[in-house]
């Protein structure tokens, strides 16, 4: 398959995702790699139980009626997509590709796709087959994997779904692919044992790079270069940070200072200043900036609110900032930790200050008016980039959803604070757009720092900017209306927050 000279992969793991808004998103994208705003991208992702029909299907590919399927918990859409009817859901792996086609072959590109499908299924030890005029792959008589795929000025979308360890049986409420005696398979049924999801993607990662001669690192158009000398600064001393690590370390408490790779920790730490971090260290999303542990988080731990306090105490803190890694596994997604801690500190620390961090909770306003009600001295959530970047750089998050959560927390009559990236690839018009956006909404806080890539797995720096370029930034926040900011390559969401609240506020 020939692709764009001198383009590379960039991979996109969206966890599970609706399929509309997955959709969309991959709209988006087609729309940047048409205007060569970023290079090719492979999304991965699971869909939520969800029917569909191709421009080539017709209502009698449906067994039960589209109002059943949604009585069973099925979402139901008409799509775009070449083919008929087809099936996703939990345990299934779909895999977009977003590419300009430099040799402009439809059929071959599809059987290159089908080539990398079959070669994953061959390392489970299964051989695949293919049958003449029906797009897909079949094992033992069986189909295991559905392709249906549509291209925009060459830049191909939809793409194809392999059964690793779903529920057959949604296949029953719909005729697949057309055809009525089609049986269908999965890797698990095959192989009598669970798979783990996340190795097939690694895999298919693999067989798709090399099947398509992409190299062996993803990297956009635009990678910045080494780190410059404006975001180096002097190794801090150890003795304050060991003093610091083993308090925390005593009362099995955790900072997003450690966990997100802060480069002011040793400052902080120095200080007698952290950013607490609640609700554990494994966080529930896939944010391709940050640092933060991805996986199964622990339960919640009922004591942390009392530690907390103790350490808030200890310290002798009259400050002190909470966050927590994104909990999507909760009800509340740990709203109501948030407000335990708050309440704690409260009763035990009479007239410190505590300033919040959260996530967005999946927009849930009753999560929300949970931390509202405790009365936080300052609520923060970090819008983080432009919108236009967010489904590269926070595909479980919604840049509207995030501003909705800022406007409800000013109406509640809170101080309001949200954080900016720069240097993920946005433009000057961008930052202004978003800004302006905050300001409706009700922010008077603001921080603006340099993204830093905290792996080569993590997306790449676009661009680095001299601190002139953030004092600039600053002096316009500031004739905007913007009451407190804090700008500069090194300033994080927390960074001197507590000289932020005091300067705004005499």
């Amino acid at each position: 398959m020939q692709i764009q000279p001198s383009q590379d992969l960039e991979v996109l793991d969206w966890g599970c995702l609706g399929y509309q808004e997955a959709f969309q998103r991959q709209l988006a994208l087609v729309e940047e790699r048409i205007a060569e705003a970023s290079t090719d991208r492979l999304v991965l992702l699971e869909h939520p139980a969800v029917a569909t029909l191709g421009r080539s299907g017709c209502p009698e590919d449906l067994c039960i009626s589209e109002t059943t399927l949604r009585q069973k918990g099925v979402e139901f859409y008409r799509v775009d997509r070449g083919g008929r009817a087809t099936f996703h859901g939990r345990g299934q792996l779909v895999a977009y590709p977003i590419i300009k086609l430099g040799q402009k072959d439809l059929h071959h590109y599809l059987q290159s796709l089908l080539e990398v499908t079959a070669a994953v299924v061959r390392t489970y030890g299964l051989e695949p087959i293919f049958k003449k005029g029906q797009p897909g792959i079949w094992v033992n008589g069986s189909k295991i994997a559905s392709v249906g795929i549509a291209v925009k000025k060459w830049v191909t979308y939809h793409g194809i779904a392999l059964n690793v360890n779903n529920d057959l049986n949604a296949f029953n409420w719909i005729v697949p692919c057309g055809h009525r005696d089609e049986t269908m398979t999965s890797i698990q049924t095959l192989l009598g044992k669970s798979i783990d999801l996340t190795e097939v993607k690694r895999i298919f990662i693999q067989k798709f790079r090399r099947s398509f001669a992409y190299g062996a690192q993803a990297h956009p158009i635009g990678k910045a270069t080494r780190r410059p000398d404006w975001l180096r600064r002097p190794a801090p001393g150890t003795a304050a940070i060991d003093q610091m690590e083993g308090m925390l370390a005593q009362q099995h408490l955790a900072t997003v200072c450690q966990s997100a790779q802060c480069p002011n920790l040793g400052e902080c730490f120095q200080r007698g200043t952290a950013t607490f971090m609640i609700l554990g260290t494994c966080c529930t999303r896939a944010c391709r900036f940050c640092a933060v542990d991805k996986g199964r988080p622990q339960a919640v731990d009922a004591l942390e609110s009392e530690r907390i306090a103790l350490a808030t105490q200890s310290l002798g803190l009259t400050y002190v900032v909470i966050t927590s890694v994104t909990r999507d596994d909760l009800a509340d997604g740990g709203a109501g930790q948030f407000a335990r801690v708050m309440a704690e500190i409260h009763e035990r620390c009479q007239g410190a200050r505590i300033e919040i961090l959260i996530p967005d909770f999946k927009g849930s306003l009753a999560a929300l008016q949970k931390v509202c009600d405790a009365r936080p001295d300052m609520l923060n959530h970090n819008i983080e980039t432009v919108s236009r970047l967010y489904s590269r750089v926070r595909p479980g998050a919604q840049y509207r959803r995030s501003l909705g959560i800022l406007e409800y927390a000013a109406r509640q009559d809170l101080p309001v604070k949200s954080g900016l990236m720069l240097g993920l690839g946005e433009t000057e018009n961008e930052v202004m757009k978003t800004l302006i956006d905050l300001k409706r909404a009700g922010c008077r806080y603001l921080t603006l720092g340099q993204y830093l890539a905290p792996s080569p797995d993590h997306v790449p720096v676009a661009h680095y900017f001299p601190p002139e370029t953030f004092n600039r930034w600053a002096e316009t926040a500031r004739q905007m209306g913007f009451s407190g900011i804090a700008a500069g390559p090194l300033v994080r969401s927390s960074y001197r927050a507590d000289e932020m609240f005091t300067k705004s506020n005499n």
